[in-house]
């Protein structure tokens, strides 16, 4: 029996198939950090033993305390197009530089990389990128549209949107910076600790296309 007959029924599924499509998945680790590995930074450097990731199951948060090396957590599943929403805060520490990231289209190790800054001084998007065979490095610091990062202990939502060659980031709900002609078109997702104590949560992933 042909669906054609029923067009009703088949709008219908068809509408049902694209509800489920648009879905975000929370992807918050577990406590035992299954599913997400640590990797230095830089890749050569090789992992110190101290973990410095913690899970709190009961608010559904994932702490960095900051006292460890320079690394990303990375998301162990190979991702195409998508669009990553996560929350994030500093937690005070007095009159510092506060530092650190969340990665998309990650190569397996890092060595390629594009990062959304969580800084003070604003959102953007930089990293290393693949340009006619060698590594260059971009930076859209002098681009980012407004500084919309809340003070430290306040939460800022992150959006970040990876789509064919273009990556794009909105911080708290205004798109501040884009960037096109990113050669990897699938990699990895990173959460990054570089020396300061950051909280992320509500970590939703919606898959665009594989």
């Amino acid at each position: 029996m042909s669906l054609f007959r029923f067009p009703l029924l088949a709008a219908l599924l068809a509408a049902a198939a694209g509800v489920l499509a648009a879905q975000s998945a929370d992807i918050l680790p577990e406590e035992s950090l299954r599913g997400w590995t640590r990797i230095p930074i830089p890749p050569v450097d090789g992992l110190k033993p101290e973990l410095q990731w913690r899970v709190d199951s009961a608010h559904r948060e994932l702490l960095c305390s900051g006292r460890g090396q320079h690394e990303w957590l990375r998301y162990d599943k190979l991702l195409g197009d998508f669009v990553l929403d996560v929350d994030w805060r500093f937690t005070p520490k007095g009159n510092v530089k506060y530092n650190s990231g969340i990665g998309v289209r990650l190569s397996q190790y890092g060595e390629l990389w594009a990062q959304a800054q969580t800084g003070l001084s604003g959102g953007y998007l930089f990293g290393d990128n693949l340009v006619d065979g060698a590594i260059q490095r971009f930076n859209l610091s002098k681009q980012m549209k407004e500084n919309r990062v809340k003070p430290a202990g306040e939460w800022n939502h992150y959006q970040v949107r990876a789509e064919g060659d273009r990556i794009t980031l909105s911080v708290n709900a205004a798109v501040v910076s884009e960037v096109s002609g990113y050669a990897l078109r699938r990699g990895y997702l990173g959460l990054e600790a570089e020396g300061h104590e950051i909280t992320f949560r509500n970590l939703r992933l919606q898959i665009i296309a594989p």
